[in-house]
């Protein structure tokens, strides 16, 4: 956030219109066309530069003062300051027409450095790009003159290879390559020499500097890096760390580019890594070729990081530094074995012996990832175990520090990228998958697209019901994370155990209550645990209530929803049997069993209802062979009202698929069965009551059950006269002044057409038996499929054959 003074000063800028600018813009070209550059020009070029850079929209400027704008940074009278101000201005009207700049004649390495900057800046045009890359090189080739300095040119060329890698040959990058080595390798250690101030006090004599230190504050005696620490620092030491910083992206960019593999004498991969090994370490360094080099003096210098990260540091900054410079230099090294194989034998005991040593504390954590993104690219080939990195990984680090949001990003994003990996080499990333819910739950919004790509790896047989629980108590877990996190906080003395006789009167009590721990810890849990009932969450639920309404509970429960729907959609591509009636059991279950969020309950009932259509169309023998568990759902008065969604569309199901067309094990005794609980339902919800007594259901829960009993007693027509009446009487039950109060007029109007055009076609008994009840060649053709979607029609037709228009005489 800025002040309220830079506020100010921003919106000011904002809020010049273009002829005032175009005023100060001449005033300003005034100033730089004068004897002398000084203060007033600085501070009317930081204002021009404020009012350039603080709109959204590019300011225009005259092209006479752009023109201007090139010759005074060019020019070698000009101060630092004042060539430094019209570049950034440049850069802001970026792209420019009006562009003259060229970098091929410059020589001082500090104007180069702002002039690209401006010629970069115009957007990557090729032709810009490569040419300042091939001046930058060409410069970094000779011998530079006294006081002048490759560390301006660094950030620059690291520019270039960002824009356009292929900008430079491979001659160039060779060149590059040799000095990159030399940087990192050959810096000074000692410190450099403060200059002088030339005050009156100042010192004429200089005092010669001493050694760089570690940052535990002992003298160095191994070679500079970027974690060496000095009060002043050379020119090669600054070299040394810009090349550290652009190394990772130059060795992706050309390390592996022309990289012969060293297949002599036809010998065993293991043969040739080895040799390879042993001459990279026995013959000189200056006589390898200048990429292999590189990775050399890269190697070494990543591994005197890893040695440096040991240290106790004087300053909390330097451990921040530290932990950086690890993550680092891990990274790099695997770069390095990617790209040659022999430097995988030097790394993995190096690796192994660090993660050792930081796996325990918490503030090297995310350290761990690039440490087992090692393991998972070369473990293999060192034939290593790797389990044990991996199983602390996703044991601890989820569970410990789900509450970093950085972290917990980097974590799921190096899951996603290693999905492959992970699902071919080891089982305890699948395993882990109550864990890596946690980063969901308490970070919903930002990961939900993340868990979107991850979950589909996470599913298969064995892990989809687990899952399932998992997602519809994910807002459950979220309270859980929040009163765990609370209980973490608590002073060692008020964590002593609860009286197991008094009952909790807070959710932090009872996490630590022996009634509710155990509920607690498997919701907590690390790993899957497929044979634990989720059914011993019922208590826990109800008594996390209390913190239904947090902000972050509410946002969780909002991710529900995507999550099942895509659950649904991967489930189906594998599911069998057994596993498509398992879901559908547990779906009418745990449809009581919800986190008490009205918004939430609307929500997943919502898809609910949707993939139980989905699973019964995928398996509609399930209607038979689950009979009972459905008579026993569909026979609840009290789920038209709380779930009347699930409840129309498990009713819509019965009707659609209990036939003898989708399964020939259904027979009339249980149509019948069926038949009858529907009916009681049906009479319960539209019986006449007293006016104060009548409750309101859905009218579209009439509908279904009136037209599945239709389609019931098509198959058994000794059904048909108990419909007929059925809905005969519905006329009286719209028309009743009890009914009258609770429905509106356009609900009561479409049931009573509804049950019209019902029981007009059981008049006609085989058309009725036709349209509901297919024979089994008809049921899943094109024809059939159409007489469904268009049954409301159908019934329409019928009706105005039975019941003529008045007037209507057939010809």
């Amino acid at each position: 956030m800025f002040t309220a003074a830079a506020e100010s000063f921003l919106k000011q800028a904002r809020e010049i219109q273009e002829e005032e600018l175009r005023r100060f813009a001449s005033r300003v070209a005034a100033l730089l066309q004068g004897p002398e550059l000084g203060p007033e020009a600085v501070d009317c070029l930081q204002r021009l530069h404020l009012a350039v850079a603080a709109t959204k929209y590019p300011r225009k400027l005259d092209g006479k003062f752009v023109e201007l704008l090139q010759t005074v940074l060019c020019s070698s009278k000009c101060p630092e300051q004042i060539q430094v101000l019209c570049a950034a201005i440049l850069r802001e009207m970026s792209p420019c027409n009006d562009l003259i700049l060229s970098c091929h004649e410059i020589q001082d390495t500090k104007l180069l450095s702002l002039v690209s900057s401006v010629l970069l800046a115009q957007g990557n045009k090729k032709a810009e790009v490569s040419a300042v890359g091939q001046r930058i090189v060409k410069v970094l080739e000779r011998r530079l003159p006294e006081g002048q300095s490759a560390r301006y040119l660094l950030p620059v060329l690291s520019n270039v290879i960002s824009l356009s890698p292929e900008s430079l040959t491979e001659e160039q990058t060779n060149v590059v390559s040799k000095k990159i080595a030399d940087w990192l390798r050959y810096a000074s250690i000692q410190q450099g020499v403060a200059q002088p101030s030339g005050g009156f006090f100042s010192n004429p004599r200089t005092r010669q500097p001493g050694p760089v230190t570690e940052v535990d504050g002992a003298i160095a005696t191994d070679f500079f890096t970027v974690l060496s620490v000095g009060q002043y620092y050379t020119q090669d030491q600054w070299l040394n760390v810009q090349a550290f910083s652009m190394l990772r992206n130059w060795l992706l960019c050309y390390g592996g580019k022309g990289l012969k593999t060293p297949n002599s004498g036809g010998k065993s991969g293991m043969d040739r890594s080895v040799m390879s090994m042993v001459s990279t370490t026995s013959i000189s360094s200056r006589l390898l070729p200048p990429k292999d080099r590189l990775r050399e003096k890269a190697f070494e210098y990543c591994q005197r990081l890893i040695e440096q990260s040991n240290r106790r540091p004087l300053k909390k900054d330097d451990g921040d530094l530290q932990k950086a410079c690890l993550i680092e230099a891990v990274t790099i090294m695997d770069i390095i074995c990617k790209q040659d194989s022999s430097y995988v034998y030097r790394a993995v005991s190096f690796l192994k012996i660090l993660h050792g040593r930081i796996s325990g504390d918490a503030t090297y954590a995310r350290a761990l990832l690039p440490i087992a993104q090692f393991f998972l690219n070369h473990g293999k080939m060192a034939a290593v175990d790797s389990d044990a990195i991996y199983k602390h990984l996703f044991t601890d680090i989820p569970s410990q520090l789900f509450h970093n949001p950085s972290l917990a990003f980097e974590f799921v994003q190096f899951c996603k990228d290693n999905i492959q990996l992970f699902t071919e080499t080891s089982s305890i990333f699948r395993q882990s998958f109550p864990n890596l819910f946690k980063f969901l739950a308490w970070n919903s919004p930002p990961l939900i697209s993340e868990f979107v790509d991850l979950l589909p790896f996470l599913l298969d047989a064995g892990t989809a019901i687990e899952i399932f629980h998992l997602l519809l108590d994910l807002p459950c877990l979220t309270a859980a994370l929040d009163i765990q996190l609370r209980s973490t906080a608590l002073p060692t003395s008020e964590r002593a155990a609860c009286d197991p006789a008094v009952t909790p009167a807070t959710c932090l009590e009872a996490f630590r209550h022996p009634l509710y721990k155990s509920m607690f810890q498997y919701l907590l849990r690390t790993k899957s645990a497929p044979e634990d009932a989720p059914e011993r969450l019922i208590p826990l639920r109800q008594l996390l209530g209390s913190l239904a309404s947090s902000p972050r509970v509410i946002q969780c429960a909002e991710t529900v929803p995507v999550l099942l729907e895509l659950f649904f959609r991967v489930v189906a591509e594998f599911a069998d049997g057994p596993l498509i009636n398992q879901l559908v059991v547990l779906l009418l279950q745990r449809s009581d069993q919800l986190y008490e969020i009205p918004a939430f309950k609307d929500d997943v009932y919502r898809v609910l209802s949707s993939q139980l259509v989905m699973l019964c169309k995928l398996r509609p023998a399930l209607v038979v062979e689950l009979s009972k568990e459905i008579l026993e759902f569909s026979g609840t008065v009290s789920n038209i009202q709380k779930k009347e969604t699930i409840f129309t569309h498990m009713v819509w199901a019965i009707g659609e698929y209990l036939s003898v067309s989708y399964d020939k094990r259904c027979t009339v005794e249980q149509i019948n069965r069926f038949f009858e609980t529907l009916e009681a339902m049906l009479f319960e919800i539209t019986q006449l009551r007293p006016l104060a007594s009548t409750p309101s259901y859905a009218p579209r829960a009439i509908s279904v059950l009136m037209a599945t009993l239709t389609k019931l007693a098509a198959r058994s027509q000794d059904l048909i006269p108990r419909v007929s009446m059925f809905l005969s009487k519905m006329r009286t039950f719209v028309q009743s002044p009890a009914v009258t109060s609770v429905y509106c007029e356009e609900d009561l109007e479409e049931i009573l057409i509804r049950a019209t055009e019902l029981m007009n076609l059981l008049k006609m008994p085989s058309v009725a038996q036709f349209v509901f009840t297919p024979p089994v060649d008809v049921a899943s053709t094109r024809f059939q499929r159409e007489v469904n979607d268009s049954l409301p029609f159908a019934l329409r037709t019928v009706t105005r054959l039975l019941e003529p228009a008045p007037g209507f005489m057939p010809g």
